[in-house]
Parts: C-alpha cells; sequence; structure tokens
C-alpha cells in the first residue's frame, strides 16, 4: 500500500476481525449501519486459543447462521476431566443451550466469522494496524492506521461516527482510549499448540485438573486436549495467577512436558506445532470499556472467563450486544456510551464473573488445590455442577436449583468486590 491509498469514511469503525470484531460487524450490518471492519492482518490468520466451542458459542454461531458450516467441524458430547487419581465423563449439560459443544481452528474459525460480515455487506480492510486515534472533543472522529511495519510506513486516518474496539487481550487502541487492567483478581497465562494424534476424531474434550510443572510441582491450572478431526488436536496449558500470587512458569517448557505425558495415551506422532502463549486478563478485570462514542468488546473489555479461560462465546455474545446497542442509538446524535455499556456488561456477565474469579483467587492460594481437588474429583456430582459453573454454562433462562444458587452467590460476591467487574 503507499499514503495514497484513499481515505475512508464510515459510520461505525471497528478495528480488530476477531469473533468478537467480526460479530459486532456482521450484527451491525445487518441493521442496516455503514460498517467498516480493519486488521493488523491478512486473512486467514492465526491467533493463540484453545480453539474449543462451549455450548454457549455452538449457540450464538448458530444465531449468526453458521449451522451447517458447523456440521463440517469436530463436535464434542462433553468434558473427560482427569486427575488425582480420577477420571470423569461429564456431559455437557444441555437445558436453554446446545447439548454439544464444538473445536476448530481460530484461523478457520475467525475466517469463516468475518466471511458472515463480508455477506451482510461489510467493507473489510486488511494489513493496517491502528495506532492512534483522533479526538473531537471527548468523542473519537477517526483512527490513525499505519500501513505497513516500521516509522517510516505509510499512514491514514479513517474517520467514523461510532468507534469498536476488538483489538484482543492486550488492547493497544484500548489502551490509547483509558482502558486500564486490574490484576488484583484473578488472570491467566496460557499457551497452546497442534500436534498430529489417532485420536483427533475423540467425542470429547480432555481437561487434566492435576497439572504438574517438569519438577512435578502442582500448578493452579490445568491441561488440555482438544480434537479438531483431521487428524490433529490443539494442546495446551494454562495457569492462574494474581498480583499476590503471579505465575512463575515457563509456558512453552510446561507445554512439551505435558504433550510429552499425554502422548501414549493420545498417540502423538511428531512435535508440537505452532506454539503460542497469551497472557489474558479475566472476569471483566479491566475499566475504561467505553467512551462517548467508542466501546470494547470481546477479550479486549476482559470478557474471558476466569476459571476455564474460555473467551470466543463472549467476543460473540458482547459483539451482539454491542450491534444492538449501536442499532438502539443511531436516531440519538448525542449517544453517550460511557453511562450505557459498562452496566449492559454488569448486567449481563457481572455476578458470573465476580463469583468466578473470586473463586478461581483462592485456586492460586498455594496449599489449596491439593485439599481441595481430590475431594472435588471423587464426586461425580459436584463435578458435573463445577463443569456447568465454570463454563458458564447458567442462562437467565435456567431456573433449577444450581442456576438460582449460582445467581445468588454471584450477587453476594460482588458486593465484597473492592472493584465490581467493568469498573
Amino acid at each position: 500500500m503507499t499514503s495514497s491509498t484513499p481515505s475512508v469514511d464510515t459510520d461505525v469503525l471497528i478495528v480488530g476481525a476477531g469473533p468478537a470484531g467480526s460479530a459486532t460487524a456482521a450484527w451491525a450490518a445487518r441493521h442496516g449501519l455503514d460498517v467498516t471492519l480493519v486488521d493488523a492482518e491478512t486473512f486467514p490468520r492465526d491467533k493463540p486459543c484453545g480453539d474449543g466451542l462451549t455450548p454457549r458459542a455452538i449457540a450464538e454461531l448458530d444465531e449468526l447462521g453458521l449451522s451447517s458450516w458447523l456440521e463440517g467441524r469436530a463436535r464434542n458430547q462433553g468434558l473427560r476431566a482427569a486427575g488425582f487419581g480420577q477420571e470423569l465423563y461429564l456431559p455437557w449439560p444441555g437445558g436453554s443451550l446446545p447439548s454439544h459443544g464444538g473445536a476448530a481452528p481460530r484461523m478457520v474459525l475467525d475466517t469463516a466469522i468475518r466471511q458472515v460480515a463480508l455477506d451482510a455487506g461489510v467493507t473489510a480492510i486488511e494489513g493496517e494496524r491502528a495506532v492512534d486515534v483522533v479526538m473531537n472533543g471527548d468523542r473519537v472522529g477517526g483512527v490513525v492506521f499505519s500501513q505497513g511495519a516500521g516509522k517510516s510506513a505509510p499512514k491514514r486516518t479513517i474517520t467514523c461516527r461510532r468507534l469498536v474496539v476488538a483489538d484482543g487481550a492486550r488492547s493497544q487502541l484500548g489502551r490509547t482510549l483509558g482502558r486500564e487492567w486490574h490484576r488484583g483478581t484473578a488472570y491467566g497465562v496460557a499457551a497452546r499448540g497442534y500436534i498430529d494424534s489417532e485420536r483427533s476424531d475423540d467425542p470429547w474434550i480432555s481437561s487434566h485438573l492435576e497439572l504438574r510443572g517438569t519438577e512435578n510441582e502442582l500448578l493452579s491450572g490445568y491441561g488440555w486436549v482438544f480434537p479438531l478431526g483431521e487428524g490433529q488436536v490443539n494442546v495446551g496449558v494454562g495457569t492462574l495467577a494474581t498480583s499476590k500470587h503471579p505465575a512463575d512458569v515457563n509456558l512453552r517448557q510446561l507445554l512439551s512436558h505435558y504433550a510429552d505425558q499425554q502422548r501414549n495415551n493420545w498417540r502423538f506422532t511428531g512435535e508440537v506445532r505452532d506454539p503460542w502463549s497469551a497472557l489474558l486478563p479475566m472476569g471483566g478485570a479491566v475499566s475504561g470499556v467505553a467512551g462517548a462514542n467508542w466501546l470494547l468488546v470481546g477479550d479486549a473489555a476482559g470478557c474471558v472467563n476466569p476459571l476455564n479461560g474460555e473467551g470466543i462465546d463472549y467476543g460473540l455474545e458482547t459483539g451482539h450486544m454491542a450491534a444492538q446497542l449501536l442499532a438502539e442509538t443511531i436516531p440519538n446524535p448525542a449517544l453517550d456510551y460511557t453511562r450505557q455499556w459498562a452496566p449492559i456488561l454488569r448486567r449481563q456477565y457481572g455476578t458470573a464473573f465476580s463469583i468466578a474469579r473470586r473463586l478461581a483467587g483462592y485456586l492460586t492460594v498455594p496449599g489449596l488445590l491439593p485439599t481441595l481437588g481430590p475431594i472435588g474429583m471423587r464426586s461425580r456430582m459436584l463435578m458435573t455442577v463445577a463443569l456447568r459453573v465454570m463454563g458458564n454454562l447458567v442462562t437467565p433462562e435456567d431456573t433449577d436449583t444450581v442456576a438460582r444458587l449460582w445467581r445468588t452467590a454471584g450477587r453476594a460476591s460482588i458486593k465484597f468486590d473492592d472493584r465490581p467487574p467493568f469498573s
């Protein structure tokens, strides 16, 4: 590209074409909005992720119109949980959500969701990185993009009336706008890779809840193997941390160690490919998620489950909700998302995130997991409940005892938060 690239003016500018950004774009375009979607990379592109799709994610992908696409991907019945001398098969609970999950590499998944946005009429731009914003008072008037690597690369400004920031967990653009990540609550560090396996069609995703390091030390996290079909699986490790109990682990080394432990069981062939690590703010532990005419979605807004590291479902859901807010505020030129978006996120996720990150924080306390882990794994009923709440598979439509208790615990937890989610 050159500096003569034509300028662009759009109603809604979305920065980041992952699940959150592309879902926002697709839904906003379906509401009749003029949408431009920009990503720093050229598609197809990869992202560090476990590639698992919970029933929440499946439900949103179905609504987007990707049901037929999902039929050709890996499907799973639930979780195979192992650890402390036990192995349990825990089906997805179903209820108001689909009774199955799935898995798809991010290089494939993100391309498919982005294509839905393109089919809805979204203008897509690739290979341009957001480096600054242009402010008109308290409102964003445009975003400055670099069209190549290095300080001398040509730049251009895309002007907009509204901005959606979906540039991931680190969210450089969000930081420019004042987004702040608070590490007092639990956050995650994780690494994943791909490896060939003769069990790539296994109908269960596997989590090893007794994750041990190279010195046989018990870590506050888990290892996973998610079958992807077509001869490969996603293998990964993740641990929890807080500012009081930071993670002190070599993720690449731990990933290799864990893969070697699972090699015979999963009949791995070859070595781990494309290892990639990530640092994840969780449970809405960010402030500054919106301004007068801009808002953050997905990982950028800290919408990652503190108990399992899942973020795809929240990316899809926040994209859906953001597009609805954009559509509802079309007639109002004096819109101000500062007072609207954080309360929406808190209503949707606040109580669940509060109790989940409190529990995750307890898991980082030395000695607690070795005591409670064996007790939990000896009870199938307890682990079935744990799967449901850890996966945030409780919806407002659910009225059973577990759902009511989880919501009650969340409401109690949030009252004691020094900083509630998204504040």
